[in-house]
C-alpha cells in the first residue's frame, strides 16, 4: 500500500506520580494504537513541569521516527496540569475539531469530560493529541478520533488525493 503512511507514534504519560509499573493509561494507549496498526516508536513518562514537557514535546516533533504524539494526563484543572499549555507552546497549527469532538462525544457518557482542557495540533508534520489521564478517558477519547487518525497522518505526509 504505497499510498498509506504508517502511523509512527510516541506515547507520553504526563504525571508527577506515575512509574512504568503504575502507568495504566500509557499502557492502554499503546494497546489502542497497536490495534490500529501504528508503530510505537517510544513510550515515556514526563513530569507535569511545564518547561520539561514543552521541551520534550518540541524535541519529539523534530524526530523522523514520529508523526503522532499522544499524551495522557495533565489536562485537568489542577495547578500542575500543564499539558494543554505546553502543547500550545509547541504547535504551529491547531486541530481544534479533534479536541472538540472528543469533549462533545465523551461528555454524553461522562459529564466530567467537559472539564478536560486537552488540545490537538500540528508541528513539523507531527500531530500532537492530548488525552485525559484516566484509562477510561483514554479509551473513550481514542474511540472518537480513531477513524480519522490514518487520514490525518496521510495529509501531514503530503498525501492529499481523495
Amino acid at each position: 500500500m504505497a499510498n498509506k503512511s504508517t502511523i509512527k507514534a510516541v506515547v507520553v504519560t504526563v504525571s508527577d506520580s506515575r512509574t512504568e509499573a503504575t502507568d495504566v493509561s500509557g499502557v492502554t494507549l499503546v494497546g489502542l494504537l497497536l490495534g490500529i496498526g501504528a508503530e510505537i516508536t517510544e513510550k515515556i513518562i514526563v513530569s507535569d513541569d511545564f518547561e520539561d514537557l514543552r521541551q520534550t514535546l518540541f524535541a519529539l516533533t523534530m524526530r523522523d521516527d514520529a508523526n503522532l504524539i499522544v499524551t495522557t494526563g495533565g489536562t485537568g484543572f489542577s495547578e500542575r496540569d500543564n499539558t494543554p499549555e505546553a502543547t500550545s507552546a509547541v504547535i504551529e497549527k491547531e486541530a481544534n475539531g479533534m479536541a472538540e469532538a472528543m469533549r462533545f462525544e465523551t461528555a454524553k457518557n461522562t459529564p466530567m469530560a467537559m472539564l478536560s482542557r486537552g488540545v490537538c495540533g500540528i508541528r513539523n508534520q507531527t500531530l500532537i493529541i492530548n488525552l485525559p489521564g484516566s484509562p477510561k478517558g483514554v479509551v473513550e477519547c481514542f474511540e472518537v478520533i480513531k477513524p480519522v487518525l490514518p487520514h490525518a497522518i496521510n495529509l501531514l505526509a503530503g498525501k492529499t488525493k481523495h
